[in-house]
């Protein structure tokens, strides 16, 4: 039975990267449909229409399995290394940037959260 509930959650998502690129196409937008079906699927689970229970055990067997997924691109990567010859620093700072700004923007979001939980407790 829990192989069926999480065979059910990662088809939610499934269906919302389907709707994202759908509407990506249908309106000619520039950004990716997968980035358009988070971002409806953000919305729905902020404003709880969509609860975390419908998603919950499905996006937890993806997140283990992470890494196994960016294998492929790492592959791809090494692949095509003279694509990026010549570009070594200018890569090396814009991966410190991007990662600097995550790490930001991760503990802002989990500052928030938390104090927002802890808001809720008392």
């Amino acid at each position: 039975m829990k192989w069926i509930i999480i065979i059910i959650h990662i088809l939610v998502l499934s269906i919302f990267y389907m709707i994202g690129e759908w509407i990506q196409e249908t309106f000619h937008l520039f950004i990716p449909g997968s980035i358009i079906g988070m971002l409806l699927l953000f919305t729905l689970l902020v404003t709880k229409v969509l609860p975390v229970r419908f998603i919950e055990q499905g996006t937890h067997l993806i997140l283990q399995h992470m890494p196994i997924l960016f294998l492929p691109v790492t592959v791809g990567t090494i692949q095509f290394l003279d694509l990026f010859a010549g570009k070594g620093i200018l890569l090396i700072v814009i991966a410190l940037m991007s990662t600097i700004m995550v790490f930001l923007t991760s503990g802002w979001m989990a500052q928030i959260l938390a104090n927002r939980k802890e808001g809720e407790k008392l």
